[in-house]
């Protein structure tokens, strides 16, 4: 059997979690590098979701926390299998059909470092949330840290502001 290592397409990982800004980002990746040229894309898509531990969700430890626990858990499996299954309906509606979803639990920052060293990643694209200063320096921006942490090449797509009305 001939080895295809040699003729592998570049890896291409987008990082989402359940905001829009996140499937805005995967949307316009989607649009400018993998559908106009689907089914045969220059990449290989890897989308990857970071699931947060039920621990750091929950924010506290101590009596009352192991009771909430399981219910935590069992949410944001929910809430994971929920945003990888729009991201592949999303994908697939471009008829990008080669693509692999990951859920992996774990800090955004680290996780989507971790996926690009895995997979050898050429690119990491990421949402930007558009918070303020504030915001930012409180919770650490995930593109900030991956822009400065990923050995690759790292594109933040930001979804225009819409004009509200009224």
């Amino acid at each position: 059997m001939a080895n295809t290592e040699t003729e592998q397409k570049p890896v291409m990982i987008v990082g989402i979690d359940d905001s829009d800004h996140s499937f805005y980002a995967l949307e316009w990746t989607l649009d400018h590098f993998l559908a106009p040229s689907a089914p045969n894309t220059p990449f290989k898509l890897i989308v990857v979701h970071s699931k947060p531990s039920p621990t750091s969700a929950i924010g506290f430890a101590g009596p009352g926390a192991a009771d909430v626990y399981p219910f935590v858990d069992s949410d944001l499996k929910k809430i994971a299998a929920r945003v990888a299954e729009k991201a592949k309906e999303l994908c697939h509606s471009k008829s990008v059909d080669d693509v692999l979803v990951e859920v992996v639990e774990g800090d955004a920052r680290n996780v989507l470092c971790e996926a690009v060293e895995r997979h050898h990643a050429s690119m990491l694209v990421v949402g930007s949330h558009g918070y303020g200063a504030i915001k930012r320096a409180v919770l650490g921006s995930v593109s900030d840290y991956v822009t400065h942490h990923a050995h690759c090449t790292v594109m933040i797509v930001k979804k225009p502001k819409t004009k509200h009305s009224g």
